[in-house]
């Protein structure tokens, strides 16, 4: 079976034999058991990804495979990808590390994509809060670092927009780590004082 992996304007055509498929099926049964545990899929974190979900997050470890030339890794995604989206032909892969950006084109020619996230629409608490309630809902406002093509970043809920805003791309994960717990401590400052900026 072939998948074709499209990165910008090239493609790349990934051949998984059936023999491969058939060998590979234990593993891919791990791939699935540790998606079970929930995944961060850049700012969102999902706690049980559907199909589609699952094989965009195996897309976006294609996508590294791809960059790091290495082709064993690249074939096994490739089969993940082909055994649990019967009839999928292509993959256009997010080369900015937005894993839910990954499009998958099946032989009817219409894109698996999965259903959008909701958008949290809590408001900004008025009065202060105590010193757990503040830290669960700072966890709540930052999210966790993600990766971002080569680098890392993190993103922090605006009560007033009720959008996420991206923090500036770190060249680390320890920075953005850093970049993120210096966000997260001014969040959950802010919230014990009542007032969100």
């Amino acid at each position: 079976m072939i998948l074709k992996a499209i990165i910008d304007d090239q493609v790349y055509e990934l051949n998984v034999p059936d023999a491969l498929l058939a060998a590979a099926g234990p593993f891919f049964a791990q791939l699935d058991r540790d998606m079970d545990q929930g995944r961060q899929m850049s700012r969102e974190w999902v706690g049980a990804p559907d199909r589609v979900q699952r094989c965009q997050i195996v897309a976006d470890k294609l996508l590294t495979a791809l960059e790091q030339e290495n082709d064993k890794l690249g074939r096994l995604m490739a089969g993940y990808i082909l055994s649990r989206l019967p009839g999928v032909e292509s993959v256009e892969l997010d080369i900015h590390g937005e894993i839910q950006n990954n499009r998958f084109n099946l032989a009817d020619h219409q894109p698996a994509a999965a259903a959008p996230t909701p958008v949290r629409t809590a408001s900004a608490p008025r009065g202060g809060l105590s010193k757990l309630a503040a830290m669960e809902q700072a966890g709540n406002d930052v999210t966790k670092v993600f990766k971002v093509g080569k680098g890392w970043r993190f993103s922090v809920f605006d009560h007033e927009s009720q959008t996420w805003q991206d923090a500036p791309l770190a060249a680390s994960e320890a920075e953005a780590a850093r970049l993120r717990q210096e966000a997260f401590k001014t969040r959950y400052e802010a919230l014990q004082r009542g007032r969100v900026d």
